[in-house]
């Protein structure tokens, strides 16, 4: 681990732990984020954005100049279904999208508790739908997306297996939350180990999210739903974080279904370290290796 990530740690653990612990107004969470990312998340020189529409969801559009047009990322952001927005992970985004010569769509999905369960799935169905309806190839994408976002984009995935829809390309998740149940035993065993997220907030906020609803719905939590015929899928966690296993049993229950799936366990790494990437080498060397991981992926139904 490096000095970079070390510090890194001390510092989440002492600043945005107790920060997340001590919030008790979503819309006051929400503004010190965005505040907060634009504060330490930048971009890569040359990135290019815009705002556009997939259906009625607005989307914010991150590339480079050269970027294929037949390589797209639709991404979901993290934020426990509460806070985060498409400019908070812009910039690890167009990080990302420059590796890997692609555009990036990041779309804004309705939040709790403004917006409870199913609003979030409901509004990712309808924006896969929209890209697809815009003559985008699903051969050509890729989804992906952070802790809430992560399995927001697994649920989505599920549901077009379900439907024996139209699939993308592959799919990826950073550290997804995948139960949200919470049964995990890694919420308790690494409760005193995460220097991020406190698993009673976790827990409320879930609860809030869910509004009364089942928690293993798997639209809800993927961790529940059924993956026949899903493509290549690649998953990244911290061996210290409460969701460790919403990844570690995602991944054996997707192996279970026939799914290939790829999956990282980095030592001692914040949840979501690829968002660091301005500070931190892990979070390069992993979003340069997910970059790989899709180019390979893009070229699959090619050569088929």
């Amino acid at each position: 681990m490096s000095w970079q990530a070390r510090l890194l740690n001390r510092f989440l653990r002492l600043t945005e732990r107790p920060a997340l612990e001590r919030a008790d107004d979503h819309i006051r969470l929400r503004r010190s984020f965005e505040r907060k990312s634009r504060f330490y998340f930048h971009a890569p020189f040359g990135t290019r954005s815009e705002t556009t529409l997939l259906g009625d969801h607005q989307t914010l559009r991150v590339h480079h100049k050269g970027a294929r047009t037949d390589r797209v990322i639709l991404y979901f952001h993290g934020g426990g279904y509460v806070f985060g927005a498409p400019r908070t992970h812009a910039a690890m985004l167009a990080r990302l999208a420059r590796a890997s010569g692609a555009i990036a769509l990041l779309p804004r999905y309705p939040l709790a508790p403004e917006a409870t369960f199913p609003s979030a799935p409901d509004a990712a169905y309808e924006i896969w739908m929209a890209l697809l309806d815009s003559g985008v190839d699903p051969d050509t994408v890729a989804i992906g997306g952070d802790s809430a976002g992560g399995g927001l984009a697994l649920a989505l995935l599920g549901q077009l297996c379900a439907e024996n829809a139209p699939r993308p390309a592959c799919v990826f998740g950073f550290s997804p939350l995948t139960d949200l149940t919470c049964s995990g035993q890694s919420v308790v065993t690494n409760a005193d180990k995460e220097v991020i997220l406190p698993p009673a907030r976790v827990r409320e906020m879930m609860t809030a999210v869910l509004d009364g609803a089942d928690g293993d719905d798997p639209r809800a939590s993927p961790l529940f739903a059924g993956f026949a015929g899903a493509p290549p899928i690649w998953l990244c966690v911290g061996d210290t974080e409460i969701l460790l296993d919403d990844t570690l049993r995602m991944a054996e229950r997707l192996r279970a279904q026939g799914a290939p799936v790829d999956m990282i366990v980095e030592e001692d790494l914040p949840h979501v370290w690829p968002i660091f990437h301005n500070i931190l080498p892990e979070a390069n060397r992993t979003l340069d290796d997910l970059a790989k991981w899709l180019n390979q992926c893009w070229l699959r139904p090619v050569e088929s």
